[in-house]
């Protein structure tokens, strides 16, 4: 028979390196994602069909309260400003993304791409796509959490016209598409 100590030692070892695993498997699924820029513009561009299909909506009428009179106190706010449109437009996004996957295009690039209908989705590793769809839909939820002040504030102060979310989102606030070209001013006296 083992003595205690011996028995501690190894439950204590074995503790060690399960969390070894999971941190080493928490790090391996951070980094499944290779190109950010590619995610982050598909990020973008669900976010930018939300934006698009949102039904026009009156403003919020906060005034429930009556004060003596007989009038309601309170405050009337624009729906495109509010919180509840933030949290409307940012809710199930990351949830959307697991209609996403990698797919290597003709050009031999690969390309986040929605898939419609995943049992008529032609390809030969069904498995490792929807893994790429479930790698995206994480990598969705850490952009949020990282972003999610800065593109609330921007969703309320600026108009969403087609192709600014992609740039605001991945170029302007996560940095995830920086511009590597070097502009130059265009000498006109030439």
């Amino acid at each position: 028979m083992e003595p205690r100590g011996a028995s501690r030692r190894r439950s204590g070892t074995l503790l060690i390196l399960l969390a070894v695993f999971l941190a080493a498997a928490a790090a391996a699924s951070a980094s499944a994602i290779g190109d950010k820029c590619a995610a982050c513009k598909a990020v973008a561009a669900e976010l930018e069909i939300g934006m698009s299909s949102e039904k026009p909506r009156n403003h919020l009428d906060l005034r429930n309260r009556l004060n003596s009179k007989g009038q309601r106190e309170g405050k009337v706010i624009d729906y495109r400003v509010s919180e509840l449109r933030i949290v409307e437009l940012l809710d199930d996004l990351c949830d959307k993304m697991q209609d996403y996957t990698l797919q290597k295009m003709d050009s031999g690039e690969k390309e986040w791409v929605k898939v419609t209908n995943w049992n008529s989705f032609q390809t030969d590793k069904k498995a490792a796509a929807r893994a790429h769809s479930k790698n995206l839909s994480s990598y969705c939820g850490r952009l949020l959490e990282e972003t999610e002040e800065e593109l609330a504030e921007w969703i309320k102060t600026s108009s969403a016209e087609a192709g600014n979310v992609s740039q605001a989102l991945c170029g302007d606030i996560s940095k995830h598409c920086q511009s590597t070209r070097a502009t130059t001013p265009i000498d006109d006296e030439l």
